[in-house]
């Protein structure tokens, strides 16, 4: 007779069910049924669930439309010529699940829970200049007479080798199968779970949305901010109307200007900053405004500021910034260079930063580059090397002077390293400012809403206050300013 001996100190651990197991556990349900279209990089998903026995029960059809005309034929022609887009896998998805309903009758399989799961994927070309990436994706029932739910997702691979990032995506794709079927219920434990029997070397995952009936409370702005919560990726962007976008297809050779702050909530220095640096920048040569996309970055050390990242502050700042109709960028840089760096990935176009006096002065102080063997010269190197200027929002200090780029103190160390940008044009003051607004701090606002205080709505732009009251953001009670009044 085995007995399960526990001994003082033992932790408990997770049990993470072999990839085999997975796709046995699936195969074995007498009602998961459906088709695999995979394109790209082989029939790696499929395979697992070949292999793991009893697929006969699970799998209608696999397919792999490789080349261009019959995949055309199939799935129509897209509108950019591309094949590894968000749109190419929708199209996939939509159209394996109406072949399923078309050729499958409901009353023969009353039971049956119809799923189709689709990859575009690009591995790792010859040259190995390109690394490869990929659209993944489940489209399924959780019951036989309910709407359909959907996960996609995009993936950019880390490793080399073709074979080894095959591999790589059929893990990936029993894992979001297996996920889809039995953790629909915890999104974020779905999420985690995509990485099981993987590594965050072999795989970053920036994009990921989910719909349908079973996800029909889940915020996908709050599925972003978990990849790079869990080190997934290092910054995800949702747009205006708080769906997940793909950073790579947005930043695609803009102009980006980028406005980095807490934005808790957004104030009239925060607009004024944005709208001033934005005409500014717009003045630049190379700059065209139909080429333009302002950003606004929450960076995750600020979502952390005081402990464990609160979701629910998270959530009241990107309602604001969604609500003013700006794109939002939650990033793990904490440096200003390592953005500079990301955005380079996509655009070699100008690029402008919105800063206050105080973030600039930081970034001149030498103890945040200790990591670099270069120092603060290899990050100034990555910061303007590139086309790129800073615009500088001034500063009132305790004795009433306007602090601007000429006046700054940094430390007597940096000075000519300072002047050398400055006088270069990489430093750009904003001069057209409203000197009322010196005087308002985000915190301080935040204090007064939470307290009850009256005032704080006219420091915040038109329309701001009066969603903080409708939706009770940031601790606002009504109840508490009444008493107070």
């Amino acid at each position: 007779m085995v007995t399960n001996i526990k001994l003082k100190g033992d932790k408990a651990i997770e049990q993470i069910p072999a990839i085999k197991d997975k796709a046995l556990r699936i195969n074995m349900n007498d009602n998961i049924y459906g088709t695999f279209a995979e394109i790209g990089a082989g029939q790696e998903t499929v395979r697992h669930f070949f292999r793991a026995g009893g697929s006969s029960g699970t799998i209608a059809k696999a397919m792999s439309a490789y080349d261009k005309d019959f995949s055309d034929s199939i799935y129509g022609i897209e509108n950019d010529g591309r094949y590894v887009t968000e749109s190419r896998l929708k199209k996939m998805l939509t159209h394996e699940v109406k072949l399923i309903e078309e050729r499958l009758n409901r009353d023969k399989h009353p039971n049956k829970m119809f799923f189709s799961y689709a990859n575009t994927v690009a591995t790792i070309d010859f040259a190995k200049q390109f690394k490869g990436h990929g659209w993944v994706g489940i489209k399924y029932q959780v019951e036989p007479d309910e709407d359909y739910n959907e996960i996609i997702l995009h993936i950019r691979f880390k490793e080399t080798d073709a074979r080894l990032q095959q591999e790589t995506l059929g893990i990936l794709g029993v894992n979001l199968i297996y996920g889809a079927f039995y953790k629909y219920n915890d999104p974020k434990k779905l999420l985690r779970y995509l990485y099981d029997h993987l590594d965050k070397d072999q795989l970053e995952i920036d994009t990921i949305n989910f719909s349908g009936p079973r996800f029909k409370n889940v915020d996908n702005r709050l599925m972003s901010l978990q990849l790079v919560k869990n080190g997934m990726t290092d910054a995800v962007m949702f747009g205006p109307d708080g769906k997940n976008i793909l950073p790579a297809s947005i930043l695609y050779k803009k102009n980006i200007l980028a406005l980095r702050g807490s934005f808790r909530p957004v104030t009239q220095v925060n607009i004024d900053m944005y709208e001033k640096s934005l005409k500014m920048f717009l003045e630049e040569s190379k700059v065209e405004k139909d080429n333009t996309l302002v950003i606004f970055e929450i960076t995750l050390s600020n979502l952390r500021s005081e402990g464990e990242i609160d979701e629910r502050d998270f959530m009241d700042r990107a309602e604001l910034l969604c609500n003013l109709g700006q794109t939002v960028m939650i990033s793990n840089f904490q440096e200003y260079y390592k953005v500079v760096e990301y955005f380079s990935n996509y655009t070699k176009a100008r690029m402008g930063l919105a800063m206050g006096v105080n973030n600039l002065v930081d970034i001149f102080d030498e103890k945040y580059y200790r990591h670099l063997s270069g120092g603060i010269l290899e990050a100034f190197g990555k910061l303007f090397y590139r086309d790129l200027k800073v615009f500088l929002y001034p500063m009132e200090d305790e004795n009433g002077e306007i602090i601007n780029s000429q006046n700054l103190k940094v430390h007597p160390r940096m000075k000519e390293l300072y002047k050398f940008f400055a006088y270069n044009g990489k430093v750009v003051d904003i001069t057209d400012f409203d000197k009322s607004h010196l005087k308002i701090f985000s915190r301080e606002v935040l204090k007064m809403i939470s307290n009850g205080n009256p005032g704080w709505e006219k420091l915040l732009p038109a329309g701001i206050s009066d969603i903080i009251k409708e939706h009770k953001l940031f601790g606002y009670d009504p109840n508490k300013v009444l008493q107070d009044i």
